[in-house]
């Protein structure tokens, strides 16, 4: 029993010592290789490098109109032939309040890169 608890130890204090003995030598190391490598970006350029705002409008506007394609999907699954009547108007109506909102997006110019 003291045989195994003294082989622990010393295994513990081996990996303790070398990880004490790389941590040493990557100290010693330039602050170049130990910054993160980003491919395309300098690593000590400014971080916060202006973006277009343009950009992120368009972004915003891919992702409302995809969570609303989402939704609709299921609706198109079905055979609307069958359908209740109340579902053929909650999809025209939903049809049309997208319609409205890409045409009022469009109208603001949020869809042309200038």
């Amino acid at each position: 029993m003291i045989f195994y608890f003294m082989l622990g130890m010393l295994i513990s204090v081996c990996f303790l010592s070398l990880s004490t003995l790389i941590y040493q030598t990557s100290i010693q190391q330039s602050d170049q290789k130990m910054s993160a490598f980003e491919c395309g970006f300098d690593p000590l350029s400014y971080p916060r490098s202006p973006f277009s705002t343009r950009y992120f409008v368009l972004i915003l506007i891919f992702l409302v109109f995809d969570v609303e394609t989402v939704l609709l999907l299921p609706i198109l699954s079905k055979e609307i032939t069958t359908s209740h009547p109340h579902v053929m108007l909650s999809l025209c109506s939903f049809l049309f309040i997208l319609l409205l909102g890409l045409m009022v997006e469009w109208y603001q110019g949020a869809l042309e890169w200038h």
